[in-house]
């Protein structure tokens, strides 16, 4: 079998060991081997980023923005044949794998756009015959660590950013989806990124993320991952003074008011919590319900749960993949044996299931009677398992949505303006959403959230100018 290469300098690179990728929907297909790089293929690769930071520093708008829209048409032209490497390595059903393909394809063209438009200030200054011009200039070398659940949207929205404000970057993809990360650098190069550039170094977190956070030429990490590992990237950055970006984390909860519209409240629930297998940092682990719809709207979920599809990510009519890989559903089956110890009723699925090929599947899972206090309401599981919290009223829904270490996504579902409005202003999180899933946001807007679920400035849209560029202030008297 081909293995897959890193990009280096401008040229594809093999190395001593390679990695096999699996479909965890399948686990006798191998979607293909990807090189693993050392420490020194790291260093040659931060070599290269440094030497042609200069001048793509100081390349025009016009040259970033026909590069990064070239690679948006690309993505999106091959969004199909995207989609399916994505759910096969990953696990999304094939629409969800074809339409994050296509996000992937619409931020390169958004930012491409956001290359011509990097805007600066001239004002007076309090001196009389002095002028005060404000830039922003790129940071130069930029470290991206991405995680495997969204294996190209998550890429596409750190390396687009750094490379229309002027960066080279060094990108290190999740070991447990390197496909499409790959398919990003070939497409990349073969639009004609200069050498040097962008660089792919494929391989585990302690080599080749390690080598990126400590080496003093890399200006900035941005990293997506888990709480525990951003808080060690933190850690190393902060002890060298590199600027860093986080996400991380979340236990989102979605509120359900006793005049929400059911059907709306119940479709806001599964979308947001089980689909895509419930991996999202996004997804609504604690459904909040107040008693007067409590119910109704348990019985209604349920009733939902029993009729979804879980299946092959490739099969027609699958409505839930598999999970990514063992070691994920073994800390999912953990977590629901810890909240029957606790106390929660599990009131649907859970079990691991069988299906013609051998995957990692497992029904969605259902608790209720849970209360905020229980792990399964604190922790991330980051799989297709919620909890739901039955509360009085709006008052307490409100305190107990907030009452978390995470503040990433919060949502309500209602028919009040008065309860919508209070809780937009109210609910401790970066993002939240009215009569919505938690999970889905729009690519042109930022996004990130509060507390233990990020640190640093936004992602996306045009705040994402505020991690990938440094201001600088000039003086001039004639």
């Amino acid at each position: 079998m081909t293995v897959h290469k890193n990009l280096v300098a401008g040229g594809w690179q093999d190395a001593s060991q390679a990695k096999e990728n699996i479909n965890p929907s399948d686990i006798s297909d191998i979607v293909g081997q990807y090189a693993q790089a050392d420490s020194a293929t790291v260093e040659a690769a931060i070599a290269a980023a440094k030497a042609a930071a200069p001048a793509w520093g100081g390349s025009t708008p016009q040259q970033r923005f026909d590069l990064l829209d070239a690679v948006g048409t690309e993505i999106l032209a091959r969004k199909d044949e995207l989609g399916n490497l994505l759910s096969r390595e990953e696990g999304k059903t094939l629409p969800e794998g074809i339409g994050e393909a296509m996000r992937a394809g619409a931020v390169f063209k958004f930012f491409a756009g956001e290359a011509l438009r990097i805007a600066g200030e001239k004002i007076a200054s309090v001196r009389p015959g002095v002028d005060v011009e404000i830039t922003r200039e790129p940071l130069g070398v930029v470290g991206i660590i991405t995680p495997w659940n969204f294996p190209i949207a998550i890429p596409a929205w750190k390396i687009a950013p750094a490379l229309a404000y002027g960066n080279t970057v060094v990108f290190k993809p999740a070991s447990l989806a390197p496909g499409c990360a790959w398919a990003i650098a070939d497409i990349l190069a073969k639009a004609g990124v200069p050498d040097g550039v962008f660089n792919l170094v494929m391989g585990s977190g302690g080599v080749v993320g390690n080598t990126l956070l400590d080496h003093t030429d890399v200006a900035g990490i941005s990293f997506t991952g888990s709480v525990d590992t951003g808080r060690q990237v933190a850690a190393h950055c902060a002890a060298r003074l590199a600027k860093v970006q986080l996400e991380m984390g979340g236990k989102n909860p979605l509120v359900v008011l006793d005049d929400a519209n059911l059907d709306v409240a119940v479709n806001c629930a599964v979308q947001g919590a089980f689909f895509s297998t419930g991996q999202r940092c996004t997804a609504s682990s604690r459904l909040i319900v107040t008693a007067g719809i409590h119910d109704r709207f348990v019985d209604a979920v349920l009733s939902s749960l029993q009729s979804l599809k879980v299946d092959d990510a490739l099969a027609a009519g699958t409505q839930i993949g598999p999970v990514v890989d063992g070691d994920q559903l073994d800390k999912n089956l953990e977590y629901l044996e810890i909240g029957k110890s606790e106390g929660a009723k599990l009131a649907w699925g859970g079990e691991r299931l069988s299906r013609d090929k051998d995957g990692f599947y497992m029904a969605p899972a259902l608790f209720t009677e849970a209360n905020n206090s229980m792990r399964i309401s604190r922790e991330e599981i980051f799989g297709p398992v919620a909890s739901v919290i039955r509360v009085k009223d709006y008052d307490e829904a409100l305190a107990v949505a907030n009452d978390t270490e995470f503040g990433l996504s919060s949502g309500i579902c209602t028919t009040s303006l008065k309860h919508a409005s209070h809780y937009k202003a109210n609910a401790e999180a970066g993002m939240v959403m009215v009569n919505l899933p938690t999970a889905g946001v729009d690519y042109h807007v930022p996004f990130g959230g509060t507390k233990g679920s990020s640190y640093g400035s936004r992602e996306q849209g045009r705040y994402a100018a505020e991690f990938y560029t440094t201001v600088k202030t000039a003086y001039t008297a004639p």
